[in-house]
């Protein structure tokens, strides 16, 4: 074991007691010698390029920026997404550094539903590293739920090697019919992960599919939560916040509790075509910022 990756464990695990916030710079870390009762949280907003699909990766980089967004979410090719792959073969790494500055975008996460992070890890760590979303398996008995859980953060090894390897991170989504789907499989993801390059992406699309409570998930996941989308189950654009029924400053106000060091991506599938989609997303950024100026006290 390197010395890099005994500093992340005491890391992770100087987080996971409530240990110094000068453990690691993540994103809307403050300032070393700060502490909670001194600053506010605050909320970053990133969204995912495959809202943006039937576009190139320059033009969707570009409308995004427009939008306002911090951050992106480069998508492989679920859905046909041409993003990642066209990143891959063509871009390159240092060009897709010059285009996230030429937006003003920080590069978040690449989501790898298709293809697997190992595809990509090389392309992430040139490019400065970020946040790798995948999925878990397929659902298990509840009496084989730690057994199978064990099993699976196990052969994951290989992927979080290829983490350290390249500054990255790991995010598992909860799915319905999944292994990770429940707040009981939730609760032992939790408890048997030790690594401090590996976490959670939640999507409360799937867990209000169960009816389980969101700001309970965001609790029991606390500091392993890398990845949270905004996104309600409910068709069409009322996925989105804003514009489907669901109050989200109850969301806010949970990631703000759980100190919540990543972006908020607002999220929605079977997007509209381009400038539906931008309108769509630029209502629900504002209500995100309403619900953050009600739900976050300053």
């Amino acid at each position: 074991m390197n010395d890099r990756h005994l500093l992340d464990r005491r890391q992770f695990l100087a987080r996971s007691a409530g240990g110094a916030a000068a453990a690691m710079a993540l994103p809307g870390m403050v300032a070393s010698g700060a502490t909670a009762a001194q600053r506010r949280w605050k909320m970053q907003l990133s969204t995912s390029t495959i809202q943006f699909s039937k576009l190139p990766i320059e033009q969707a980089l570009k409308r995004i920026a427009e939008l306002g967004f911090e951050g992106v979410d480069i998508w492989s090719a679920h859905a046909g997404c041409p993003h990642l792959d066209d990143v891959q073969d063509r871009v390159g790494p240092e060009r897709l550094k010059e285009l996230l500055a030429e937006n003003n975008l920080k590069l978040y996460a690449f989501s790898v539903y298709k293809g697997g992070y190992a595809k990509y890890a090389e392309l992430l760590g040139k490019a400065g590293g970020g946040v790798a979303v995948r999925g878990s398996s397929r659902p298990v008995p509840a009496e084989e739920l730690t057994t199978r859980m064990k099993a699976f953060l196990e052969s994951l090894k290989p992927d979080l090697e290829l983490c350290e390897k390249y500054d990255s991170y790991l995010a598992i989504e909860n799915h319905g019919h999944a292994l990770l789907d429940s707040l009981d499989s939730f609760k032992a993801f939790v408890d048997l992960n030790r690594h401090p390059r590996l976490g959670v992406a939640m999507a409360p699309y799937h867990l209000q599919g169960l009816k389980a409570s969101v700001e309970e998930a965001i609790a029991i996941a606390g500091k392993q939560l890398f990845f949270f989308y905004a996104w309600q189950r409910a068709p069409g654009q009322e996925q989105l916040p804003g514009i489907g029924p669901t109050d989200c400053a109850p969301w806010l106000a949970a990631l703000a509790k759980a100190d919540y060091r990543w972006y908020v991506n607002p999220f929605m599938h079977h997007e509209p075509e381009p400038d539906v989609m931008a309108a769509a997303l630029a209502k629900s950024r504002e209500y995100l910022e309403k619900c953050y100026a009600t739900a976050v006290p300053a």
